[in-house]
């Protein structure tokens, strides 16, 4: 007999509450006080099962503590030089709110090239954002609406999809797995925009594969989708790749300022990479900032994550056979 979700959150509150203390610290830092809707998240994740999301939790937890996620943001990557070639080819940022005060984050996933550093510093830069937006974004947005803003809105840009995209596969799967086991349910919806060929053949294939959770939050919309996004979130706040048909994901300037949120001269990218400086000075004591990534452990992909990705690399291999002809 199943029981009731308030019932679950209940009682997987009731065994958080005895967590290590070692784990206190990691704990706080993924609720940030929003305790509920936390533990909520991790119970859809794992179809309102309170002894898997407990598990899924604590395992989360000691990933955290044995990666020292906890310190991430006191980690710069350094030079700057460096960071910026990363923002160039690692294409995230945060273009504005919806109209419910979500945050938007835009990711530039056809021209993404992930070719001018290791591994390691794009996992890095990865959960960086993931932390900021955890522990700075969520939070202000929380006190400027007056209630819980614990998720965001995604609109992947696929402009520019090709078949070399087949090398980013196994970085891509890191990342993936990072987000589902670490940090779930975090995304309302997906919007997806800009769409070539190649994606329509794979999205075809791959979709029959997710969970129904997730095809429910994915939204394929025709063209850049402006219309359809103008209707949750204001022009300011459209990603400068959906503000026009064909507008592709390069750099846009305006009266002076960066509408590209992807690049380090945006406000949102700025304001991260000195958020990071000055937590690691103050960290560190006026210790000098080192050099190197960090080097987290990459969690196992999960048997739905290995199937859909195993697919994906198929396709494209099919794709790319069929070009050939």
């Amino acid at each position: 007999m199943s029981i009731t979700n308030e019932e679950a959150v209940k009682q997987l509150r009731a065994l958080m509450e005895d967590v290590d203390d070692s784990l206190r610290e990691s704990y706080r830092n993924i609720h940030q006080g929003n305790t509920i809707e936390t533990l909520s998240r991790f119970l859809k994740a794992r179809d309102w099962s309170v002894q898997k999301a407990h598990k899924m939790l604590l395992e989360c937890l000691e990933w955290r503590t044995q990666n020292e996620i906890d310190k991430i943001l006191a980690k710069p990557i350094v030079p700057v030089d460096l960071y910026r070639a990363i923002r160039d080819t690692q294409l995230v940022g945060v273009s504005g709110y919806s109209k419910e005060g979500l945050p938007v984050i835009a990711i530039g996933v056809g021209l993404s090239t992930y070719d001018k550093a290791s591994v390691h510093y794009y996992i890095q830069s990865h959960i960086q954002m993931n932390e900021y937006r955890d522990r700075v974004v969520l939070p202000s947005a929380t006190k400027k609406q007056g209630r819980p803003i614990c998720t965001c809105l995604k609109i992947l840009d696929m402009s520019g999809l090709k078949l070399s995209a087949l090398s980013q596969i196994k970085l891509m799967t890191a990342i993936t797995t990072i987000d589902d086991l670490n940090y779930p349910e975090k995304t309302e919806t997906y919007y997806v925009v800009n769409v070539p060929y190649i994606f329509s053949a794979c999205w075809k294939t791959i979709k029959p594969l997710l969970q129904e959770r997730t095809k429910k939050k994915i939204q394929v919309l025709k063209g850049c989708g402006k219309d359809e996004l103008l209707k949750i979130m204001d022009y300011e706040s459209l990603p400068h790749f959906c503000r026009r048909e064909g507008s592709g994901s390069g750099r846009h300037i305006s009266n002076g300022t960066v509408d590209n949120c992807f690049s380090l001269d945006h406000s949102f990218h700025q304001d991260l990479y000195n958020y990071v400086k000055q937590q690691a000075l103050v960290k560190g004591s006026s210790a000098p900032i080192r050099h190197g990534s960090v080097h987290v452990k990459f969690p196992e992909p999960d048997t739905e994550g290995n199937k859909i990705f195993d697919t994906l690399e198929t396709e494209f291999q099919k794709l790319g056979n069929d070009q050939k002809m």
